[in-house]
């Protein structure tokens, strides 16, 4: 279990060094490279120490990767809207 949170953390500070760094493309390439490391840590994280942690992680990187989740948002609610054919 303590690998598991430790990677989580790991991740998370990764995430915050990134977000400082400059970026010409608003760090989108950095985003899909942590969420693609990210699903399988919060799988492990969800296995290894329960699904309440596994939720709390989940809430620690959808604040870290924020802009990711609101155009995910916005996308499903434009989705949503269409009128079905």
């Amino acid at each position: 279990m303590i690998w598991a949170l430790g990677a989580a953390f790991l991740w998370l500070i990764v995430a915050n060094v990134i977000a400082m760094l400059p970026s010409r493309d608003q760090h989108w390439r950095f985003a899909f490279a942590l969420i693609a490391v990210g699903i399988p840590i919060l799988g492990w994280v969800t296995w290894m120490a329960g699904p309440i942690w596994g939720m709390v992680m989940l809430a620690a990187g959808a604040s870290v990767l924020r802009w990711p989740v609101i155009y995910l948002v916005r996308w499903l609610r434009r989705k949503g809207a269409e009128p079905a054919e």
